[in-house]
């Protein structure tokens, strides 16, 4: 099973970084690749209740590889972690086949409860860009897209790309998937939220500038009116 998995570690690596030239390249060079293996490890241990073992070689992967995988964390196939260095994935994280996460994402909890799921869920297909942070036990859809920074505090819907602090959709799902790999989550030509508010402050202001423009000049034909006055 283990080297089934190293084989598609490996194809999903080759497949989506284009500086990947052969599986040798993949196996001793990339830490993603690495990290992976020593949560295979982890993971088998913490299953059969070698819970000190298995935390042991997941703190032995964090120092190697700068990527910090919980053993307990349930993880499908395909998982690609591009770069890597800060990724952060929580205890009761689950995540789907086909994910993608880039350097510096957490996936992290927002409770200090014991037992409970504190941690997110990503279904299959999701993408999430460098820096971004998805907190809690919330839910991002299939094929969802996270834009690299993005602070994600609640469920995002399947096929939809959300982008800023706190996150928002800015694509909305449609009825066709989106299709194709799409590097660090935001698809090209994205509308910018900071960009379309302050786009609205400036047609706000000129509105206002606008009607000041037109008061003054009524306030000084009125002023006009009285200064000529009925005897003059």
């Amino acid at each position: 099973m283990i080297f089934k998995n190293m084989r598609n570690q490996i194809s999903v690596i080759l497949e989506h970084d284009p500086a990947a030239r052969s599986p040798l390249e993949v196996v001793f060079c990339y830490p993603g690749f690495h990290a992976m293996v020593f949560y295979w490890a982890s993971n088998r241990a913490w299953k059969n209740n070698f819970k000190w073992l298995g935390r042991f070689i997941s703190h032995l992967g964090r120092v190697l590889t700068g990527i910090e995988i919980h053993p307990a964390a349930i993880i499908g196939q395909r998982l690609f972690i591009d770069h890597g260095m800060g990724v952060v994935i929580g205890a009761t994280t689950e995540i789907g086949d086909d994910v993608t996460l880039y350097q510096g994402v957490t996936l992290g909890g927002t409770s200090l409860e014991r037992g409970i799921k504190r941690h997110p869920t990503l279904e299959n297909g999701v993408i999430v860009g460098a820096g971004a942070k998805v907190l809690g036990p919330i839910t991002i859809g299939k094929n969802a897209r996270i834009g690299s920074n993005a602070v994600v505090v609640a469920d995002v819907a399947a096929e939809t790309t959300v982008v800023g602090v706190p996150a928002k959709a800015v694509r909305a799902k449609s009825h066709s998937p989106q299709t194709g790999f799409l590097a660090y989550g935001t698809p090209e030509n994205i509308p910018d939220p900071v960009a379309k508010a302050l786009e609205k402050m400036l047609e706000q202001v000129r509105e206002l500038d606008s009607r000041i423009k037109n008061l003054e000049e009524r306030s000084n034909t009125v002023d006009s009116g009285k200064d000529e006055g009925p005897d003059s």
